[in-house]
């Protein structure tokens, strides 16, 4: 994987989470011109897909970031054809490549590059092979704001899901749960840091439990459901 070219222009694949905003600053700091934010959603298409953050605030996010975004929806089973179509759009209107923010695992990286090579794109990794913890202590120094929206009840019980991610949620977290949540322990949403332009106002209205289908493992979460301060 080379490094872009100064001038790049480029898609993310955005799921509104600490390590999809560092991997966009960061390619922004490399020279790369990020133009749109791409999220995949539920197939309501209410919802993010993973993380289940609704749809007015991923809008919200994008105006706070200054950039377009992007979405569709999709089911788990027709997730990959819906998101190369989704990149083959994008390449059509002038996208050479797309920022990814995984770290480490390299199933995740294997896939990136395989749907970007059937969409003429360029994966990049900003993040990749960089320490977990290190990317962590980097994103709360530089002053990003995050809340945890999503735990997985294997890992983290309820009281989790709904806080802020700063250096009491870090204290606070068992042993063996990374702290990066790299391993799907927690996802996170991003409201506030360096490449806002206002945070992003929003409330916790609840928390909600939910157990993936049988084929998926019958993993339980724990969501928090986000919305705008002034919904009913």
């Amino acid at each position: 994987m080379s490094a872009p070219a100064v001038g790049t222009l480029a898609l993310a694949s955005f799921s509104g989470g600490k390590d999809s905003m560092l991997a966009v600053q960061r390619a922004r700091a490399a020279g790369v011109q990020v133009c749109w934010l791409l999220a995949m959603l539920e197939e309501g298409g209410q919802r993010l897909r993973s993380h289940g953050v609704p749809l007015a605030l991923l809008q919200a996010q994008a105006d706070a970031l200054g950039l377009e975004l992007v979405t569709a929806a999709a089911s788990w089973d027709n997730y990959q054809e819906v998101f190369v179509a989704q990149l083959r759009a994008l390449a059509a209107r002038g996208a050479q490549a797309a920022v990814f923010g995984d770290i480490d695992l390299q199933a995740h990286r294997d896939w990136e590059e395989q749907v970007c090579a059937q969409a003429g794109l360029q994966a990049q990794l900003p993040l990749w092979g960089q320490a977990r913890r290190a990317l962590v202590d980097a994103f709360v120094a530089q002053g990003w704001r995050a809340r945890v929206v999503c735990v997985d009840s294997r890992y983290l019980d309820d009281t989790f899901c709904g806080r802020l991610f700063d250096a009491d949620f870090l204290a606070s977290l068992p042993p063996g749960v990374d702290a990066c949540g790299e391993n799907g322990e927690f996802h996170t949403f991003v409201f506030d840091g360096p490449a806002f332009a206002h945070a992003v106002a929003h409330r916790v209205s609840g928390v909600r439990a939910w157990t993936a289908p049988a084929r998926f493992g019958a993993v339980r979460y724990c969501f928090a459901d986000l919305d705008l301060p002034h919904a009913a």
